[in-house]
């Protein structure tokens, strides 16, 4: 696995880190189950603190796309195949929403809005109608 970030970029290193495994998930070049390499070993190639590697695998356990796991470190999780295929449906629809016109911040409300929804509509009513 091959991590790069740019010092100069004014994105906090951390998202760089984790933006770069997030790439790399969606292009298939990572799968469930693969392991990512040991953050003392990414800090030390990439000469950053120890703990700007963890803060970045953190925020990808927090997203869902990594696992932690006792004894055998940070692991893709099954969840990568799924952001391989949502990185097209992305793709098409920030394509669509820059042609009409639509900012990215207008196709992320809506985005959270429906994904918001979402559960509410799977619910069933539990308590008999009257």
């Amino acid at each position: 696995m091959l991590l790069r970030i740019d010092p100069s970029s004014s994105a906090p290193l951390y998202d760089q880190i984790a933006a770069a495994v997030r790439a790399q998930a969606a292009d298939g070049t990572l799968a469930a189950g693969d392991r990512l390499p040991a953050a003392r070993d990414v800090a030390q190639s990439l000469d950053v603190n120890l703990h700007t590697v963890l803060k970045a695998y953190q925020v990808l356990r927090d997203e869902g796309l990594v696992e932690m796991r006792r004894g055998r470190g940070a692991v893709i999780s099954s969840h990568a195949s799924a952001l391989v295929e949502l990185t097209a449906d992305a793709q098409a629809l920030a394509a669509r929403a820059h042609s009409l016109g639509i900012s990215a911040d207008a196709v992320a409300a809506l985005v959270r809005a429906a994904h918001e929804a979402r559960p509410a509509e799977a619910q069933s009513p539990t308590a008999p109608a009257e």
